[in-house]
């Protein structure tokens, strides 16, 4: 049996019937019959995890529309592209002493969970962005940091470096698709760390090469206006935190401070690893968003309580007809 079939025959109960719903109601939402538009969020170290190797595929089939990611997911898709065979997997990390991560350290070694990334390619990379980040601040620009990617991925030179077949980049199949890419909170990352750094030794003039955040705010309430009377839009949650609530909040805005008329997300999975708890938001069941404008009552709505490691690639695979 493939793994569509897989799932349908052993997933019957718990997260596992969760995440078989989920898929079928993704599939059914995307489908040629509902004309449904999926934003897809992205956080924790899923590039690292190399999603790509399935999200991609979904890009490409038409089975995503938009993406909004932390800028860590973001670069690090470039990184596994360009560096992929110079990571270090650490199979036994649970039980890495302190001195075995100093070792690492020396090493030139960044881990992230089993998988450790050397600080050579985010210097390579550095040295390619660097005199695109001084043209934009210079010229004011405020560009959005996919635009930057994107540039790399247009550079012939840099294609010699690449360690994975392209295909296997995400960020290379929204570019391919032209699906637009959000990535709120740039300065949580380490080409956001290294921007700051070269404002401050004065090698790029200020912060204005860079879109804020609310600049991308207002691109995604564009893209939702002009998406929204042609398509139900759904939103598909990994993980938790800014790349999660930023985009999910473009419609309270819209129909709250803005007092226009559009409809809500009109489908909603999570899958996270947080529980419900006081105060919690990644943790907080759907339900709660329908207080916030973010949800329609009648919307569906899905909470899988697993590593989205393993579930994201399952749901594509069966939104895929794997």
């Amino acid at each position: 049996m493939n793994v569509s079939e897989f799932l349908e025959t052993h997933f019957r109960h718990f997260n596992a019937r969760e995440l078989l719903a989920a898929a079928k109601a993704y599939g059914e939402f995307v489908s040629s019959k509902n004309n449904g538009h999926m934003m897809v969020t992205l956080a924790g170290a899923m590039s690292t995890g190399e999603l790509g190797l399935s999200l991609a595929e979904m890009i490409r089939a038409g089975k995503v529309h938009a993406i909004t990611c932390t800028a860590a997911n973001l670069e690090e898709d470039i990184f596994n592209l360009v560096a992929h065979n110079e990571y270090e997997i650490v199979e036994n990390w649970r039980a890495l002493s302190a001195e075995d991560e100093v070792k690492l350290r020396d090493q030139g070694f960044n881990r992230v969970t089993d998988t450790c990334i050397p600080e050579t390619v985010m210097r390579h990379l550095e040295g390619r962005l660097v005199p695109m980040w001084k043209a934009a601040a210079e010229a004011n620009a405020a560009r959005m940091p996919v635009e930057f990617m994107f540039d790399l991925l247009d550079d012939e030179d840099l294609v010699q470096h690449y360690q994975v077949p392209r295909e296997n980049s995400w960020v290379a199949a929204a570019k391919d698709m032209g699906i637009p890419v959000f990535t709120p909170g740039f300065e949580d990352s380490t080409l956001g760390n290294i921007y700051a750094a070269h404002v401050i030794d004065g090698s790029v003039p200020n912060h204005n090469g860079i879109a804020p955040g609310t600049k991308q705010m207002q691109k995604l309430a564009e893209w939702y206006q002009a998406t929204c009377p042609d398509h139900p839009i759904g939103f598909f949650q990994i993980g938790g935190g800014i790349a999660g609530d930023f985009p999910i909040c473009v419609v309270p805005m819209l129909i709250q401070d803005l007092k226009l008329d559009i409809p809500l997300w009109q489908y909603f999975c999570q899958i996270s690893d947080a529980v419900t708890s006081y105060g919690g938001y990644s943790g907080a069941v759907p339900n709660e968003k329908i207080t916030w404008y973010k949800l329609e009552q009648e919307s569906p709505k899905f909470m899988i309580q697993s590593d989205a490691t393993i579930c994201a690639p399952l749901v594509f695979a069966h939104v895929l007809g794997w």
